[in-house]
């Protein structure tokens, strides 16, 4: 052996010896049997669906949002879960009422549109004039033509269009429609980009609050075909709609296992329980939601109890911004329980992982070997990757969309979210150390900046630093 391969030995076994010191002996028989319940037990899958079946949409404040707060807390009930509880909150909010659009090149033959409204819509809005393409939606393309939209209705494409230049980025919907309001738009028409007539819902707000000007998504090929018509002519569109907007009453459902030795550390895992109301949300984010509450059943099922306070917790109101995470926040400051929360596990649209990934850099050789126990159950799970996985039976295009509904459910990808990431919790609620610690103020700049949030931030008015 020379000295090259002695060197690249050495390092290999310290790899090796640094994760296994990362991990107990004793989680591979807690793996172990975490693997064997869910593959015998799992309940994700089957409760999906009968939820889609029996309550449908779960948007924030409605009655189907009312039920299905309801079905999960009975779920944890039946479960075993004796601590508990309803973290109740009431909120500014959201929902749709009618909408009609009409488009044509003549003021006098405009043609109905299938069309959606874009939340925080205008309570009420009734406009017509000119509507002007607006390409990508950008500051640049405003600036590359001053005045171009004041008065008249924004036509933007929700990505960004083919003859873009190269490296051109994009924004969120509520960003493409802020800068619409900004340079004097009085109506904003998104173009959705999924193929096949899908339409899009979602706000259209960047502070969660009602906005100026009414907002709707249409199709991409209604969309495309409006953009090849305004190279040669001009056309109009006529806006009315109607939504709700007011204080409504909603539930986050919480079921707590203490910790051990550890009581007074936290670990978080959540996923968002409700859903838009344009289909019944199984995607987004009913196979997310749907799985912690199987991890939650697992745990009940095993009479689990890591060293580190397991907190699942179903949030409502994600949708019409973060109403329900807000709301869990703002008590636990109050009760100074943030101070012992050390990770949160967020699931939002998560299926099939092949691997776990942190944003903690000194958390990565801990991940690494709870993956190593996963991937000697499995090899089917890799440790590497990310830890969402891809999304089952091409639903990507239905985000938000009218064809979020349950057929696009895939078991296995259901099943092996709960298995290894239920390990993952473990492992991470069991660990001896864990280095994730709250950012200081200069810290969380420094991690905006570095995930490149400064833009969006300050579009929505919430950059709080001066420089």
């Amino acid at each position: 052996m020379n000295k090259y391969q002695a060197l690249c030995l050495s390092i290999l076994l310290f790899a090796v010896q640094l994760v296994q010191a990362q991990s107990k002996p004793e989680w591979n028989n807690v793996f172990s049997s975490i693997n064997q319940e869910v593959l015998t037990n799992s309940k994700a899958y089957a409760s999906l669906k009968e939820a889609s079946e029996t309550i449908g949409h779960r948007l924030t404040g409605s009655v189907n949002g009312a039920k299905a707060e309801a079905y999960a807390y009975q779920l944890l009930k039946a479960a075993g879960f004796k601590n508990l509880r309803y973290q109740p909150f009431e909120v500014e909010s959201w929902s749709r009422g009618n909408l009609s659009v009409a488009i044509g090149s003549d003021t006098n033959h405009l043609l109905p549109i299938k069309s959606v409204s874009l939340a925080h819509s205008p309570v009420q809005s009734n406009i017509s004039n000119e509507v002007v393409d607006m390409g990508n939606g950008l500051e640049e393309d405003y600036l590359a033509n001053p005045g171009k939209v004041k008065g008249k209705i924004a036509l933007v494409y929700l990505g960004v269009v083919a003859e873009s230049k190269p490296g051109t980025g994009t924004l969120h919907r509520s960003e493409k429609a802020a800068i619409a309001t900004k340079y004097g738009a009085i109506g904003f028409i998104l173009i959705n980009t999924a193929e096949g007539g899908i339409l899009l819902t979602g706000t259209a707000s960047v502070t969660g609050k009602l906005i100026p000007i009414p907002a709707i998504c249409i199709s991409k090929e209604q969309g495309i075909k409006f953009r090849e018509d305004l190279k040669t002519g001009k056309l109009f569109a006529h806006i009315k709609m109607n939504n709700f907007s007011g204080m409504i009453k909603s539930r986050n459902v919480v079921a707590t296992i203490p910790g051990k030795t550890l009581p007074n550390e936290k670990i978080v895992v959540g996923g968002h329980l409700d859903s838009w109301d344009l289909a019944t949300g199984a995607i987004d984010n009913g196979i997310g939601s749907f799985a912690v509450l199987d991890m939650a059943r697992t745990y009940a099922a095993l009479k689990l109890q890591p060293a580190r306070t397991v907190e699942f917790v179903l949030f409502m109101g994600e949708e019409e911004g973060l109403l329900g995470s807000k709301a869990y926040v703002k008590a636990a400051i109050k009760d100074k329980s943030i101070e012992q929360l050390r990770y949160m596990l967020n699931y939002d649209m998560t299926n099939d992982p092949k691997g776990y990934s942190t944003t903690d850099e000194g958390s990565k050789a801990l991940f690494q070997s709870i993956g190593a126990i996963a991937h000697s159950l499995d090899s089917n799970f890799t440790n590497r990757g990310a830890a969402g996985g891809k999304l089952p039976n091409n639903s990507g295009p239905c985000y938000h969309a009218d064809c979020d509904v349950f057929s696009l459910v895939d078991k296995k990808g259901m099943e092996n979210t709960v298995r290894f990431n239920a390990m993952l919790l473990y492992g991470i609620a069991d660990a001896k150390e864990i280095t994730a610690k709250h950012l200081s103020d200069n810290e969380t700049k420094e991690f905006m900046l570095k995930s490149n949030l400064k833009v969006p931030l300050q579009i929505a008015g919430e950059w709080r630093w001066k420089d």
